[in-house]
């Protein structure tokens, strides 16, 4: 299998990615990664590897690709100028069937409208939406969708939404009736926009048909999302980005505080030792970099976007999420639902 990466994208430059790309290479003997980016940068890169790393440089592949798209870039200008650029050479060649998969940690805005531009979109969805996986209770997780490709949504798109989630859960994770709620503000039904009132109205008609993809289940809460109630929740882009830093950022100081709680005396720090397996599975299970790597829904082909300050670690698990995707053929699947039930939500609208 091959997938694209584009080297370009992240804060902390192509040495991370490529790391993470060779760490991914390495655990999948099969897997051969295409780097867009300046050939004789990642070529310096690869030679500098570290063992046992290195022994996955001979399917790390170089291709050339001169120019890149900046955190500044603006969704236009990358449409206009961005032909060079490592990120559309990654798209293209997803599009052109060359790669399974893409990843990008690089510009969201520039990656969502030039995805959509060279790998079009499926049939009945009009834009594209992040989405990625958060955790929850008794070892469960929960889809959040979107994530920030679409910063403000009508009701009809935040319906899209509700269905391309519900297929991610069921391809994915294999659940047969995915539980779907819409977050507001407030479990009352006079509560939140007028486009998430709208949307939850059309979602209570689309469940009430003989062929629901999923159960929706009404509004949630912030605080729901974490309970395990649910599979999939929906919000325009810019609550759904905002709550996911937010819960990046808390789980980070949570973790630090347990164990600054325990070091902090002598006694503590007894604790802290016999505690010591049980702090780092906690870290493991809750650390947002096992998280990296959300996925762009209702697209053609198969892209995921890494967190532009990721390291090695979490562009590897972007990558991860890639191949699980190219194994369940999402698109399709997504395609396939959409067909089976578009219908009906288009004729609840």
């Amino acid at each position: 299998m091959r997938l694209a990466i584009d080297v370009m994208g992240g804060d902390q430059g192509p040495h991370a990615i490529i790391a993470g790309s060779a760490k991914a290479a390495v655990e999948h003997p099969g897997l051969q990664l295409t780097l867009f980016g300046p050939r004789q940068r990642i070529i310096a890169e690869i030679s500098r590897l570290p063992q046992p790393l290195a022994a996955a440089a001979s399917r790390l592949v170089p291709c050339d690709a001169p120019d890149s798209i900046t955190p500044s870039t603006s969704a236009a200008w990358a449409l206009r100028n961005g032909h060079s650029t490592s990120m559309v050479h990654m798209l293209r060649s997803v599009a052109q069937g060359e790669a399974a998969a893409g990843v990008s940690a690089g510009n969201t805005a520039a990656l969502v409208a030039l995805a959509r531009r060279e790998l079009g979109m499926i049939e009945g969805i009009s834009r594209p939406a992040i989405s990625t996986a958060i955790p929850a209770r008794q070892g469960r997780r929960c889809y959040l969708l979107d994530l920030g490709a679409n910063v403000d949504s009508p009701a009809h798109r935040l319906v899209d939404f509700a269905l391309m989630g519900a297929a991610m859960a069921q391809c994915i994770d294999g659940t047969v009736m995915p539980r779907v709620a819409l977050l507001n503000v407030g479990a009352e039904a006079t509560k939140g926009s007028a486009s998430v009132r709208e949307a939850d109205r059309l979602l209570r008609e689309y469940a009430s048909t003989s062929h629901g993809a999923f159960d929706y289940q009404g509004y949630a809460e912030g605080g729901d999302l974490f309970k395990g109630q649910f599979d999939v929740v929906v919000c325009d882009g810019f609550v759904g980005n905002a709550v996911l830093k937010a819960s990046e950022g808390l789980t980070s100081m949570l973790v630090e505080r347990v164990q600054m709680a325990f070091e902090s005396r002598l006694s503590g720090r007894l604790a802290s030792l016999l505690a010591k397996p049980v702090l780092k599975r906690l870290k493991k299970e809750l650390d947002p970099v096992r998280y990296n790597g959300a996925s762009l829904l209702g697209l053609r082909g198969i892209v995921v976007k890494s967190h532009g300050s990721t390291h090695a670690d979490g562009f590897y698990y972007a990558i991860q999420r890639a191949l699980q995707e190219v194994e369940h053929n999402l698109p399709a699947r997504i395609a396939g639902r959409w067909q089976a039930s578009g219908s009906d939500l288009n004729g609840a609208s």
